[in-house]
């Protein structure tokens, strides 16, 4: 968009006074400034570089231009349009103000004065002070031609010219994500070694931990490898006991049989004994009488001889079979004896074997016991608590994701740090538009009467060869020559500026241009090629020989001094 300016009003700013000076800068396309040396024509400069840029055009520090007089309320106001929005700028000292208006309404002010003005810069006027003093105003006092500046000087005005500075923003920009980039990734990789060393200092500590429990399980299986084992033993001790127990049963099957024999033995024994008691009672009878007791009468010898050797006989024969009885029970009481012995040892065994079962159900008693610590324990085993060791991967993970972004943006900064380089995107640009640049100066150039061939390179080192190929440096021209150079500069400047339609302008100024070296062939060439070029172009030319050319320009503004203090004359 082009800025169009309108009007510059300033007062206590120099020479000037406490009144307001108003200059128009759209009434006219020529404008001829004159006045004699000290009259403040000049100031004109100062106070539309001061209003915009919030310094002088010439070298004077701000508290230079407050009028030495009245020594307060410096006031510059500029007011200009781009496209549809109005803009009315305002900055004075003493008291200081900044203030920007855009269509009636103040912009906020809330920043900094040095981002308000970078604000001004960088999104309204998209026009720095050097670039602005190369395009709108060539000056005599400060101004330096963009053949006498260092290369980087050059590089910078053209980059603004073509607006394609904002690279070389985008590049200083780039530096700071570029070191911002590389400390992510150190601080990146910190973190990364940080998280890497805790995982291994908690899988340490949980296997320290799970070592711990599994030597405890450990434990608990010996123990109950020791129960089991006690319980085979006391099971192949019971089966011992048992089939010796067995073979002792066996041994005593005959038990019963015995008792019952030794009873009847017994009994039978009673019997004959009461029949031998019986028969001895009768023996005794009859050697103890002689007659019957129950008739009286007399026993016959005989018969009583008969029966006593009868009862003798048969005495005899018990006491035999008593002896005989006897003997069967000695043989069977013997026997009954030998059982209760091997009964007595059966006892003993299964009490034994009673021991070794209690043995077994103590040892089952403390499997079952054992069996819920091991439960418990391996338990305890699985469960080793991971969730720290789980955060520590979320965020291990995390960290390398981050990881790798960091590394993409690497590639992409450094990718479009290789664009952003002077002989990137800038050097494209810039190659298509030197030959376009070079047609134009060489235009001017002949314009002016100066019949060369002047060419500037990608790096705007220039080329000048006259009309026989014959080389030059501009430090070889005359001063006339080299102000035909820089103007032909400028003019092509102000018209790529205007293809562009980057830093676009109606306004021109130049400064005791034609008080200079120019001779009058080269005067009156630049004053048809100012009133040729673009019909909304509106220039301005200070001059202290207004009486010479006051008649080739449109408008003529006078300055006199009129007591100390400078005045557009009526």
């Amino acid at each position: 968009m082009k800025i169009h300016f309108k009007k510059v009003r300033y007062k206590n700013l120099l020479s000037s006074g406490n009144s307001f000076t108003e200059i128009l800068l759209d009434k006219s396309k020529t404008t001829l400034i004159s006045g004699s040396n000290g009259s403040g024509k000049s100031t004109l400069l100062d106070a539309i570089t001061f209003a915009l840029y919030g310094k002088a055009f010439r070298k004077i520090s701000k508290p230079q231009l407050v009028n030495s007089i009245n020594e307060k309320e410096l006031v510059a106001e500029i007011e200009f349009s781009i496209g549809s929005n109005n803009y009315y700028i305002r900055r004075g000292i003493k008291p200081n103000f900044f203030e920007i208006t855009l269509n009636g309404t103040l912009i906020n002010q809330d920043a900094a004065v040095r981002d308000y003005q970078a604000y001004l810069e960088q999104n309204i006027l998209k026009l720095n002070y050097k670039s602005f003093t190369q395009i709108v105003i060539l000056g005599s006092a400060t101004y330096v031609p963009f053949m006498e500046l260092p290369a980087h000087g050059r590089r910078e005005i053209i980059e603004d010219l073509l607006d394609i500075q904002v690279f070389s923003t985008m590049n200083t920009l780039l530096k700071d994500k570029v070191n911002s980039n590389k400390a992510d990734i150190t601080e990146n990789a910190y973190q990364k070694d940080l998280i890497e060393t805790r995982i291994d200092s908690a899988q340490e500590h949980n296997a320290s931990i799970k070592k711990m429990k599994e030597k405890q399980v450990d434990k608990i299986k010996d123990k109950m490898k020791e129960h089991l084992d006690n319980i085979e033993v006391q099971k192949q001790a019971i089966e011992v006991i048992d089939e010796k127990v067995r073979e002792l049963a066996e041994s005593v099957s005959d038990k019963n049989a015995m008792t019952l024999k030794a009873q009847k033995a017994r009994s039978l024994k009673q019997d004959i004994e009461m029949t031998l008691r019986n028969i001895n009672k009768e023996l005794s009878f009859y050697h103890d009488h002689d007659n019957c007791p129950t008739c009286k009468q007399g026993i016959d010898h005989d018969f009583k001889e008969n029966v006593v050797s009868e009862k003798d006989v048969k005495r005899i024969e018990i006491e035999k079979g008593i002896e005989d009885i006897n003997a069967k029970i000695a043989e069977y009481e013997l026997r009954l004896s030998d059982i209760s012995e091997v009964e007595g040892i059966i006892g003993e065994q299964s009490l034994i074997g009673a021991d070794h079962r209690a043995n077994i159900k103590m040892a089952k008693n403390a499997l079952v016991s054992y069996k819920n610590e091991l439960n418990t324990a391996e338990d305890a085993v699985e469960a080793v608590d991971t969730s720290k060791l789980d955060d520590y991967y979320k965020d291990l993970e995390s960290i390398e994701g981050r990881q790798t972004e960091l590394f993409l943006q690497k590639e992409v900064i450094s990718v479009t740090a290789a664009m952003l380089k002077d002989g990137g995107i800038k050097a494209n640009i810039i190659k298509q538009y030197v030959p376009v640049m070079n047609k134009l100066i060489n235009k001017y150039l002949s314009a002016f009467d100066l019949f060369v061939d002047f060419q500037l390179d990608e790096n705007f080192n220039e080329v000048i060869k006259s009309r026989f190929r014959d080389r030059f440096s501009y430090a070889s021209f005359s001063e006339g020559e080299k102000l035909r150079i820089t103007l032909a500069i400028m003019l092509a400047w102000r018209a790529v500026a205007k293809l562009r339609n980057s830093v676009s302008t109606n306004l021109l100024i130049l400064d005791e241009t034609l008080d200079g070296a120019l001779d009058g062939v080269g005067i009156e060439m630049l004053i048809d090629t100012l009133h040729n070029l673009n019909s909304d172009d509106n220039i301005f030319v200070i001059s202290h020989r207004g009486h010479q050319f006051g008649d080739k320009f449109m408008s003529h503004v006078k300055f006199d001094k009129v007591k100390n203090f400078s005045e557009i004359a009526a």
